[in-house]
């Protein structure tokens, strides 16, 4: 039960990480569902194990645009990386300083408090959900104004690496749907506006997975005895059907941010917000 568990998570985080409706949004409603707790040590490494495998399906899915854009020349690699370097440090600035400010002010008092202690808040999620629908739709409608997007400069990066930074602390608001929607919104090219969000998201995930996995070995230091072997084995299945979701979820992204249909993301982004809010108050989850 357990193992099939994992695989409707695998499935979920895998069709929903690379869409702009948050998949961490859909994986917690669903470990709430099926009894598991999302804070939970073990959890929240899955599903960082999870997002493991929707990275490697996004360098499959941009790896030839990658190297047509980015590594085709000298110069151009290093714009790439001065631009990515840039954007994650504004990542982290951000991102690291909310964290303090949650865990330190407004959890203050609390034993251990951790920024994942608000990861199975249904109302948080449900306030993400819907600030990066208004978001989405704002972006759809501006873009759908711009027939040709500019090029990403560094300022620009770093405006996305901000953006970025926000969405970090706060399951349900969608790092994909903020960052292309900041890019749009600053009239910039639909496909490089992809590409690049994609590749702040590589750089960005083995970090994650460190900090989790050092969260994890603290929590057996004090006892919580969580095994790594029963938590890595249906993981790393896990990981295989989160990247075949995943190259799938990329090509209808794809489609629908080139067809001009962005905001229509946005409008399932509030729809499920309002979901959220009725499992909260109806079911009591």
């Amino acid at each position: 039960m357990y193992f099939l568990k994992i695989l409707i998570l695998a499935i979920i985080q895998g069709a929903a990480e690379l869409l702009p409706v948050s998949s961490s949004a859909h994986v917690i409603v669903a470990e709430k569902l099926m009894g598991l707790d999302p804070s939970s040590p073990d959890m929240t490494m899955l599903l960082v194990m999870l997002h493991t495998g929707t990275m490697f399906a996004v360098i499959a899915y941009f790896w030839n645009g990658w190297r047509r854009d980015y590594f085709s020349s000298g110069i151009r690699f290093k714009d790439f990386l001065v631009q990515v370097i840039a954007a994650t440090i504004c990542t982290g600035v951000v991102g690291y300083s909310i964290q303090i400010v949650i865990e330190k002010v407004f959890m203050h008092g609390m034993a251990k408090a951790e920024i994942e202690d608000l990861f199975s808040n249904l109302l948080l999620i449900a306030a993400a959900l819907f600030a990066v629908g208004i978001l989405i739709i704002v972006a759809g409608i501006r873009s759908e104004k711009t027939r040709r997007g500019a090029e990403i400069q560094l300022p620009q990066s770093c405006w996305i690496g901000l953006v970025q930074g926000l969405c970090l602390p706060f399951r349900g608001f969608s790092r994909s749907g903020a960052t292309i929607s900041a890019g749009l919104i600053l009239g910039l090219s639909r496909r490089k506006l992809e590409e690049f969000s994609f590749a702040l998201a590589v750089i960005l995930t083995p970090p994650v997975i460190a900090k989790e996995a050092l969260r994890l070995l603290k929590a057996n230091e004090e006892g919580a005895h969580i095994s790594m072997l029963h938590l890595m084995a249906p993981s790393l299945v896990g990981m295989v059907f989160s990247f075949a979701a995943g190259l799938v979820a990329l090509v209808w992204l794809s489609r629908w941010l080139e067809g001009g249909r962005w905001k229509f993301f946005g409008f399932y982004c509030l729809a499920a917000s309002m979901m959220v809010l009725a499992l909260h108050f109806v079911l009591g989850l």
